[in-house]
């Protein structure tokens, strides 16, 4: 790349500090919620040094009040094809496929992100898109209705495009391109309060499902959260109402754990916002809400199919419960801890079980120890040679993304919708295939655990 073009991780930097300005203005309990995480994260750090020192020798400390994930929904293929290719001038790709409609919604996604290990350490900002199911709309005139309203408008600039297009065809931008790059592409993911369509079309798709209205109705895929990274979400989750926010009932994901595992998530709930529609109506749409997450470590194909079967126990045995809503939440988090008792909480064992993905790296001894003759990885690591750091788990849970969406947009369950995963529809209106997620950690573990080994050995 020509020296006056800007990197990928740079100009995905900007773009993630300039949307979360943008988000701030337009919801100001954002930049409530980001106070309340830098504080307890803060806290956290200051009453366990340990943890602070672990951060910062794994490089997890420098990103931590930079890391953000966002959302968007998009009701076309061309929509989805031409985000692939804005998020590509950030370095960002498709990582994993998310199929919703198992959940009763009618999306299925993708999770736009770095792939890298010096690409997240700077900024891995993430954009999980989900691509409107407009198939699974049963009321044939309504699927009718809301595709021609969806092939009607663009939600991008034409500077936007242009700039894509520069991009592509000279392999960067520079610094005043980058600026302008930015500014327009902010615009696709800018809240409107004009709607349109006219109430009766919103109020005809909101009763199929939320979700859709929010998808159909609107000029652009407004992004509808931004979610700052917590150290300890069960203390966010505790101090929320303090703080003004009402949080939804269940943490999503696995139980609090020494070691914590894959992604934990929960939210405040969805503003009631005032919206114009066509011919003069008011009204009102929900849709923008506040997220909080706690990233664990990436668990192998091992350690997801051991995950799943417990999390599928827990929701089992949690179905029937039907007492006051306090003592359902007690009940169901007393239930997740049982469950997941059999889900092993130490490292070394996660590590040896082969649950678990990690990186490699010499210790100072290690640097210091010169050529190694005939040792295994094993006995580095026992003596003190090399160490083992958990991967972040850097993806998303279906489960999980659902229970966020179904809290704040309502629409429950919809049995039309199940069983309908159609991965190679969704890569065919992406224009690219995602990649898998369990590869990418997979890679980066064999390539750190090569990289030590050839150390030692010369």
């Amino acid at each position: 790349m020509s020296a006056h073009y800007l990197s990928t991780d740079e100009i995905r930097d900007r773009f993630s500090r300039a949307m979360s300005a943008m988000y701030q203005a337009e919801v100001p309990q954002y930049g409530a919620l980001l106070d309340l995480v830098q504080r307890v994260n803060r806290q956290v750090l200051e009453v366990d040094p340990a943890l602070a020192g672990r951060l910062a020798s794994h490089g997890e400390l420098e990103r931590l009040d930079a890391e953000r994930h966002g959302a968007i929904r998009v009701g076309t293929a061309q929509e989805l094809a031409m985000l692939r290719r804005l998020f590509a001038v950030m370095g960002m790709h498709p990582v994993g496929y998310y199929d919703l409609s198992e959940a009763g919604v009618p999306v299925h996604s993708t999770a736009f992100r770095p792939v890298d290990d010096a690409a997240l350490a700077r900024n891995p900002f993430r954009i999980f898109t989900s691509l409107l199911r407009l198939e699974l709309i049963e009321n044939p005139a309504l699927r009718e209705r809301a595709g021609a309203i969806l092939a009607g408008r663009d939600i991008f600039t034409q500077g936007c495009r242009q700039l894509i297009e520069l991009h592509e065809a000279q392999g960067g931008l520079d610094e005043e391109q980058v600026e302008r790059f930015i500014g327009e592409a902010l615009e696709t993911f800018r809240w409107h309060r004009d709607a349109t369509v006219d109430l009766e079309t919103y109020q005809a798709l909101h009763a199929e499902h939320r979700l859709i209205a929010d998808v159909v109705c609107f000029r652009g895929p407004h992004i509808n959260h931004l979610t700052p990274r917590t150290l300890d979400i069960d203390e966010v989750q505790r101090r929320m109402p303090s703080a003004g926010m009402q949080p939804k009932a269940v943490i999503e994901g696995p139980p609090r754990r020494a070691c914590p595992i894959l992604l934990r998530q929960t939210s405040f709930k969805a503003l009631e916002e005032g919206i114009h529609f066509a011919g003069e109506r008011q009204g009102t749409h929900t849709a923008r809400f506040g997220e909080i997450e706690q990233r664990g470590m990436a668990l192998t194909a091992r350690g997801r199919e051991r995950y799943d079967s417990l999390l599928g126990e827990a929701r089992r045995r949690t179905a029937g419960l039907d007492n006051e809503a306090h003592q359902r939440v007690e009940a169901h988090q007393r239930v997740l801890v049982e469950v997941f008792a059999d889900f092993p909480d130490d490292q070394t064992v996660l590590r040896r079980e082969g649950l678990a993905f990690f990186r490699y790296r010499l210790t100072e001894a290690g640097k210091a120890a010169g050529r190694v003759e005939g040792a295994g990885l094993e006995t580095l690591i026992d003596q003190g040679l090399v160490e083992a750091l958990p991967l972040t788990y850097e993806d998303f849970l279906p489960v999980s993304a659902a229970g966020i969406f179904q809290s704040n947009l309502g629409g429950g369950q919809n049995g039309a919708y199940a069983g309908n995963a159609n991965r190679e529809a969704f890569e065919q209106a992406l224009g690219a295939p995602v990649s898998d997620e369990l590869a990418l950690y997979a890679e980066r573990e064999r390539a750190s655990r090569e990289a030590v080994l050839k150390a030692v050995s010369h």
